[in-house]
């Protein structure tokens, strides 16, 4: 079984989109755009994102007129977006939506992803709501040289030392890459 990972970019301040859910802040970072290899999960065969998210990249990136926009970031693999709403899907793209709990769709979420990582792409709401389950094993946060004034945050939950081990630290372009083992709640007591 793979890892559960919440994978992100943030501001220095911690935020991961503005306070109209943009992240023109992030495309303005060299390298931002185009991500480095090294700063995207290689090992997921799931993602797994909100609502806002994934309205988002459906507005942003024009994908329901070029369905062929979706393979190129989210590959072939399945994704699971949480919604209540009824959203569209552009042709071609294996979209799941989940209207429930993290909980009750984990079993689902994790038979799609077989032996492979599970990405939790966004937003910060969504990967506590995994933490909340204890069903987050790592979070990845590239770090960029930009700050905003508000928005949403990287991860609104209160977690302590004691549940967060450093896994590693590098420089990749302009961004500084923090990989985290989140530790289960009984091992960090």
């Amino acid at each position: 079984m793979g890892r559960i990972v919440f994978d992100t970019a943030a501001t220095i301040n911690g935020w991961i989109a503005d306070e109209h859910d943009s992240l023109a802040w992030l495309f303005a970072v060299p390298g931002g755009e185009e991500p480095s290899a090294e700063l995207v999960p290689g090992d997921a065969t799931v993602m797994v994102e909100g609502r806002t998210t994934y309205e988002w990249v459906l507005r942003e990136t024009g994908i329901l007129e070029h369905p062929e926009k979706w393979s190129e970031f989210h590959g072939t693999r399945p994704t699971f977006v949480f919604t209540h709403r009824e959203l569209p899907v552009p042709e071609g793209a294996d979209i799941r939506f989940v209207s429930g709990s993290v909980e009750e769709a984990l079993p689902a979420i994790r038979e799609a992803a077989g032996d492979g990582d599970i990405w939790v792409v966004g937003g910060g709401d969504l990967a506590g709501q995994f933490f909340d389950a204890g069903a987050l094993d790592a979070l990845a946060v590239s770090i960029a040289p930009a700050t905003l004034p508000g928005g949403a945050p990287l991860f609104p939950r209160r977690v302590g030392s004691d549940r967060l081990q450093l896994e590693s630290a590098t420089a990749i372009g302009q961004f500084a890459r923090l990989i985290y083992r989140v530790r289960p709640a009984e091992a960090a007591s």
